[in-house]
């Protein structure tokens, strides 16, 4: 390299120009790196474009996303119908696996644990109440009902999230602690208020430390979906079970970091075990008060956040769910280490059987 430079006489003026040249194209190149990581790396199958195609042509869907994962690279994305790529929609129960997830953290820390009576750090909860764990808060076996008089959801979102524990420890338990699995309870809020009590920061300042900016989730905020017009900075009281707005790239990320084992980019988010604990069955053995819709007969089971559909005998999930109401559906299968994202604004009930049809082919076409 030397020889060929002495052989072509160079100004100092070019020199300075070949070197900001060459510094401007390095950090080109770091910059965009992310955004290769990103890069898809194969072509969907017909069949799944086809089917997908279809849940906006036959079934009334106006735009789904959808991304296929393995292990940690994304193998394809398709838009299909009328979705932006930079869409930002409600998610609403896809939320709870980011709770979760955050709530992990703060066990990784040795902030909290998931079997302290919640009475030691919240006093308004007392007696049997006051017995209720974090497992129980996060596996929605607390005994405080379920999603019907809608607790949370119709709480203002500018209170704090320890006025809402308040409030929630003001109700009667419906259940004991520990005994029958009701979906959709005010439980996260009080996880959320154990978190902040914990810390002594907000729970936004706890996903931006935690999760936000270690994944680059540049577009995801917390709201109330009951409460749409209330602006993202005045929300302290954000809906836990269902409040999350975001793109499918942001909650990709986050659901790459969970099939990863808590690993992103090279940082530990959260540790195997917490992932580990986050994906086992919590519910076997106690009375199921609530199935959803198009699950009567597969033993579904619940975990942290999200449904397990198939578990070994230790009650380790192979196949995780967080379905959200509104179409928004991440899963992870970890027997074929396959994950992936379908995205979009629609009752989930009307497309869950096309969602059920494309994920079995895209699994079959990966194993091919």
């Amino acid at each position: 390299m030397r020889k060929l430079f002495r052989l072509i006489p160079i100004s100092s003026f070019a020199w300075n120009v070949i070197l900001t040249l060459l510094a401007t194209a390095f950090l080109l190149a770091a910059a965009f790196f992310p955004l290769i990581a990103d890069a898809a790396t194969t072509a969907a199958p017909p069949e799944v474009q086809k089917k997908l195609a279809r849940m906006v042509t036959d079934h009334g869907v106006e735009g789904v996303t959808l991304l296929v994962f393995r292990h940690g690279e994304l193998l394809y994305r398709l838009d299909e119908g009328g979705i932006a790529p930079d869409a930002r929609l409600p998610i609403a129960s896809a939320s709870k696996w980011m709770t979760a997830a955050l709530i992990m953290t703060l066990v990784d820390d040795g902030k909290l644990s998931l079997d302290e009576p919640i009475g030691r750090r919240l006093p308004d909860f007392t007696g049997e109440a006051g017995t209720i764990t974090l497992r129980q808060l996060l596996s929605f076996t607390s005994g405080q009902g379920g999603l019907r008089g809608l607790v949370d959801l119709r709480q203002d979102p500018r209170m704090s999230l320890a006025q809402s524990a308040h409030l929630i420890a003001q109700l009667p338990l419906q259940d004991k602690p520990g005994t029958v699995f009701k979906y959709g309870s005010p439980a996260l809020q009080v996880a959320g208020a154990l978190a902040e009590q914990a810390t002594g920061k907000s729970w936004s300042q706890l996903f931006d430390e935690k999760l936000a900016a270690p994944l680059g989730l540049e577009h995801t905020v917390w709201a109330n979906p009951l409460w749409p017009n209330v602006d993202a900075a005045q929300v302290r009281n954000p809906n836990l079970q269902g409040g999350v707005v975001t793109t499918a790239q942001d909650y990709g990320k986050f659901l790459t970091m969970l099939a990863m084992q808590g690993m992103y980019r090279g940082k530990h988010i959260l540790s195997a075990k917490a992932v580990e604990e986050m994906e086992k069955v919590q519910t076997r053995g106690l009375s199921m008060a609530f199935i959803p819709p198009g699950g009567e007969g597969q033993n579904l089971q619940y975990a942290f956040g999200n449904w397990c559909g198939e578990a070994s005998e230790d009650g380790a999930c192979m196949l995780v769910a967080s379905p959200g109401a509104w179409g928004t559906y991440p899963w992870i299968d970890r027997r074929k280490d396959i994950y992936g994202l379908f995205f979009m604004r629609s009752r989930l009930p009307r497309v869950e059987k096309d969602i059920f049809e494309i994920r079995d082919q895209i699994e079959q076409s990966a194993a091919r």
